[in-house]
């Protein structure tokens, strides 16, 4: 696969999870495309999905590697900590989806 369509293959994945997962923090609902996390989660999904090698375990462990500076970078968190459990079951339908239309 070229550069290009790998670039927009990660593009199509990011904007399949950039609307439909969010962080939850303080009951506030920051969807992953509002906090332009959106791209940087699917580049590193985009192996897994591509190598039919996706597991909850492995999005899960991708999420608690993903660090999220909070307060101009005073504190970070990883996505596996503000993603609730209804985003991750939200997030792995998204990637089932998109390898559905491969």
């Amino acid at each position: 696969m070229s550069d290009a369509s790998t670039a927009r293959a990660i593009e199509s994945l990011a904007a399949a999870i950039g609307d439909k997962v969010y962080l939850d923090v303080a009951k506030w609902h920051l969807y992953l495309g509002d906090a332009k996390l959106h791209t940087p989660l699917a580049e590193k999904l985009y192996p897994l999905v591509t190598g039919d090698k996706v597991t909850e375990a492995a999005v899960t462990d991708i999420l608690a590697s993903t660090p999220v500076a909070l307060g101009g970078g005073q504190k970070t968190v990883t996505l596996a900590d503000l993603i609730p459990s209804t985003g991750k079951a939200d997030l792995m339908d998204a990637i089932a989806d998109y390898q559905r239309d491969l």
